[in-house]
């Protein structure tokens, strides 16, 4: 106990001592302004947006990695209010989906509307998480968005996006000292549950290194995140649980197959054939969500394994034909539309000469060497942080069944066991906390990217796990 306090006591000295150096001795490096109006949206922005660039490269204004980021500060307390940084999945895309995309994690979405050729139409969303924290976007990994680089091919894999973004956080704050103090949290979904928890690590460990600035780092949360590789193998008992396949089926796929549906053996003709069967069963179903809208447009990498994915490189829903209004991928659509109009550009502060054509994801000549995170969160684990881990419960993408499987293997009791978590007292979902101060939910009626499909829920979510009650 006394070691432990002791710790803590240092911690509190060099932290102190951090921010006198910065305060003192740094000067501002980066390039950054305010952002007064975005074309689509109508009137001035009832929220307070900055953009810039931080250079990773031997000195910050070298073009060598310049990191393109949004930041919007809290509508409630900036000085305060914990401090995120999103980063969307993918892989390979730019956490520009968090800001626009992701009903709930941004202030601002694109309006649903038919594209007439004008600049996409923006409305606000009730249901930010900015509305409780000060959030930042960044255009990583290098490829999407804004970002820029001499070489983007060599800079583009898992464990370097984990670096890039540790460094991109310190020199942030380097330039922004006024939030060194502010409770500091990475938040991500879908194929970030890979990266994110590597970060937080690594920023751990800077910490105790004392590098500087330090890092007021408190914890880290992931939805339906991709954390094994071996999704996949949970998909098969999902989709027979909601009545997706039969009886039938699902007994052949288990003894035929083992429990093993990733990279099945080319002699083993009788699991590729109920492999195949399931596949056919699953036609018309979207695997985000499988009660939602199917559209033909629908990402097919979700139809392949994970493990797949981490081997191939694939480009979908970002150079399609123009797609259904009522399908989800439309966004995306908007996105590109949008980002590409010269006005925008001008409102955003956007180097000239720097981005062609703006990309939301870039996969070409991405690199997967971290296949596992489990690992990450059981460091994370031992050194107390706070975690919450949520799955949209209609997502066949990766079902909430393998979160609670890994989940599970981390061997923590339980503290506050399973039960429902409400809204309006009705039933929001689930919930279960562990002793690694771990808290793990589902959202009902919700899909890949939680929030998205049910934003009140997600709010409530968030806004109770952020200020450290319980749902």
């Amino acid at each position: 106990m006394n070691l432990l306090i002791l710790s803590c006591h240092s911690f509190q000295i060099l932290f102190a001592l951090g921010v006198l150096f910065m305060a003192t001795h740094i000067e501002a490096s980066s390039s950054s302004s305010k952002v007064e109006y975005l074309p689509g949206f109508e009137g001035p922005l009832p929220f307070e947006l900055e953009t810039g660039y931080i250079g990773l490269g031997e000195s910050d204004d070298d073009d060598d990695m310049q990191v393109f980021y949004y930041f919007v500060k809290s509508e409630n307390n900036p000085q305060k209010d914990p401090l995120m940084l999103w980063l969307s999945g993918g892989p390979g895309c730019s956490s520009f989906s968090g800001l626009v995309n992701q009903i709930v994690i941004g202030p601002i979405a694109f309006e649903k509307k038919e594209y007439n050729g004008s600049i996409p139409s923006l409305i606000l969303r009730p249901q930010s998480w900015t509305k409780l924290s000060n959030i930042m976007f960044a255009d990583l990994p290098f490829g999407t968005g804004f970002s820029y680089a001499k070489n983007v091919t060599s800079l583009r894999s898992d464990r370097k996006l984990v670096h890039h973004v540790h460094q991109f956080i310190r020199k942030w704050l380097i330039d922004h000292p006024e939030f060194l103090l502010n409770e500091f949290y990475i938040g991500g979904d879908s194929y970030a549950g890979i990266p994110v928890p590597a970060v937080v690590q690594e920023i751990s460990i800077g910490n105790e290194k004392a590098l500087q600035p330090l890092i007021n780092l408190k914890g880290y949360l992931l939805g339906n995140p991709v954390t094994t590789g071996k999704e996949k193998n949970d998909r098969i008992s999902y989709a027979h649980g909601m009545g997706l396949i039969s009886n039938e089926l699902h007994e052949s796929l288990q003894q035929n197959c083992k429990g093993e549906y990733i990279d099945v053996n080319s002699k083993n003709a009788l699991c590729l054939r109920d492999l195949k069967s399931f596949d056919k069963c699953l036609l018309g179903i979207k695997m985000s969500h499988i009660l939602d809208r199917y559209c033909e447009d629908e990402p097919h990498l979700w139809r392949r394994s994970l493990t797949q994915e981490f081997k191939e490189s694939l480009s979908y829903h970002f150079t399609v034909p123009v797609p259904d209004l009522n399908c989800q991928i439309y966004k995306f659509y908007l996105n590109e539309k949008w980002a590409n109009e010269e006005r925008v550009r001008k409102a955003l502060h956007i180097r000239e000469g720097t981005i062609k054509k703006w990309k939301r994801c870039y996969r070409s000549d991405f690199e997967f060497y971290i296949p596992n995170s489990v690992e990450f969160h059981v460091n994370l684990s031992k050194k107390g942080f706070r975690s919450l881990i949520y799955s949209g419960d209609h997502d066949l993408v990766v079902p909430f069944l393998s979160t609670q499987a890994w989940i599970k293997s981390l061997n923590y009791s339980i503290v506050d066991d399973w039960r429902s978590w409400l809204i309006k007292d009705q039933v929001a979902g689930y919930t279960r906390t562990y002793s690694n101060r771990m808290t793990f939910a589902t959202i009902k009626g919700s899909g890949h990217t939680g929030p998205e499909y049910t934003p009140e829920q997600g709010f409530l979510m968030f806004s109770k796990w952020i200020s450290n009650t319980p749902l």
